[in-house]
């Protein structure tokens, strides 16, 4: 093979690895029964690729060739290990090993993530664990941006997923998707789960880019699993929500990678079919008359979704359906968007009292979103003093470039 195609080969062999290794790791975890060894297993089986491909050409189905790479990589470690540990344990991971090896086709690796999601949503694991753990492992995060969306250390965060790991190899979790009984009382881990993995796609914590749109697209893809498997109205909901925000993705950056508001987006850019199913799957969920959060936002989504332009936005009805959330799911940030659909229907300083409020109780002293909301009905009111010192504290709490940026140039606005 030529050196061309030898580079050829190790850019498919990196494409690969962004699009599938998710993937080919929750199944390693099916079939091996333990993280850290399938973790091992997942970087076994790419070295292998990057060594054999170049010379036997990229198989007709990559993804399967390396879970079975990895698997077998594993199965010779486990052996080698057998001389050194005690022998029973080594034998029971090789006969799981081998036994589940037969559950290799296409359908059972694709769904693999959404049975990891579920193990790492068990509720023998808390809250705080569930997250991490999914965020690491389901999604690819690393410790560092994860700790960095909690607000906590990258060594507290590393702990509670080692924890988490050690309870569900401990307490023997299962990895599977659960009985239809026990899916309810499990679902709204799962979904808030789910959310987030979109959410950091949607606008990521830190980094150069605004967009992730692997982890936008996987959250989408998980969140039609779960249709297909519990087709309850949130669950609808929630994937009616992802639909309506993806559409706009787009639009919601300039060619050099530079944030733009909704107001000012360009609507034709807008996906128009996502916004189709996303309204769709919005009136299925709202017609059964059990309503909870994530239809309600998207609901409010598909209204914003289904103005011409900015000026032509109901904003009476997002404030009805935002009164109807606060009851439901009484928060800070969701009242903040409240108060933020209010300024747009009442004017600026209808919705800086409020924000006001919520910023004197300290419920959002350290959300970026706040003072950059204050800032700006700051500036639309006139109050550029005001105005200067909420963009400066919005930006000492940003850490994403294209958000840094907008916020400089807003800053050097009201400065001029």
């Amino acid at each position: 093979m030529s050196t061309n195609e030898t580079g050829l080969v190790r850019e498919t062999v990196e494409a690969v690895y962004r699009d599938e290794s998710r993937r080919v790791f929750a199944t390693l975890i099916r079939l091996l029964g333990d993280f850290d060894l399938a973790e091992e297993a997942l970087h076994d089986a790419f070295g292998a690729a990057l060594d054999q491909w170049p010379r036997e050409g990229v198989p007709a189905n990559p993804r399967a060739w390396l879970v079975s790479a990895g698997r077998f990589k594993a199965i010779d470690a486990m052996r080698r290990r057998a001389r050194f540990a005690a022998l029973d344990d080594v034998t029971e991971q090789i006969e799981t090993a081998t036994m589940d090896a037969e559950s290799l086709d296409d359908q059972t690796i694709e769904d693999d993530p959404l049975r990891l999601i579920f193990t790492c949503c068990h509720p023998a694991l808390g809250p705080d664990a569930q997250v991490a753990l999914t965020l690491r492992e389901v999604c690819g995060l690393t410790t560092e941006q994860i700790a960095h969306a909690f607000l906590i250390p990258p060594s507290t965060l590393a702990q509670r997923i080692v924890r988490a790991k050690a309870k569900i190899r401990d307490a023997r979790i299962p990895y599977q998707v659960p009985a239809s009984a026990e899916l309810p009382e499990r679902l709204d881990a799962v979904l808030r789960v789910i959310y987030l993995v979109f959410s950091e796609g949607y606008t990521t914590s830190s980094g150069d880019t605004l967009i992730c749109a692997d982890l936008s697209t996987e959250a989408i893809r998980l969140g039609r699993l779960l249709v297909d498997l519990l087709p309850e109205p949130e669950v609808i909901g929630l994937l009616a929500l992802m639909l309506l925000h993806d559409s706009r993705r787009a639009a919601r950056t300039s060619p050099s990678g530079d944030l733009i508001l909704l107001e000012d987006q360009n609507r034709a850019l807008w996906n128009r079919a996502q916004i189709a199913e996303g309204t769709r799957l919005v009136e299925q969920a709202l017609a059964s008359r059990r309503v909870g959060p994530y239809t309600l936002q998207a609901a409010i989504a598909a209204v914003h979704a289904g103005a011409p332009n900015a000026n032509t936005t109901d904003w009476p009805q997002i404030v009805g359906l935002y009164d109807v959330l606060w009851r439901v799911e009484p928060s800070p940030v969701i009242e903040l968007n409240r108060a933020v659909a209010m300024a747009m229907r009442d004017g600026p300083e209808a919705g800086l009292v409020l924000i006001d409020a919520i910023l004197a109780r300290g419920d959002l002293a350290e959300y970026r979103l706040a003072h950059a909301a204050r800032a700006d009905l700051c500036r639309r009111l006139g109050r550029t003093a005001e105005a200067r010192t909420s963009y400066e504290r919005a930006l000492s709490l940003t850490r994403q470039a294209p958000e840094r940026r907008f916020l400089e140039r807003r800053l050097d606005e009201v400065e001029k």
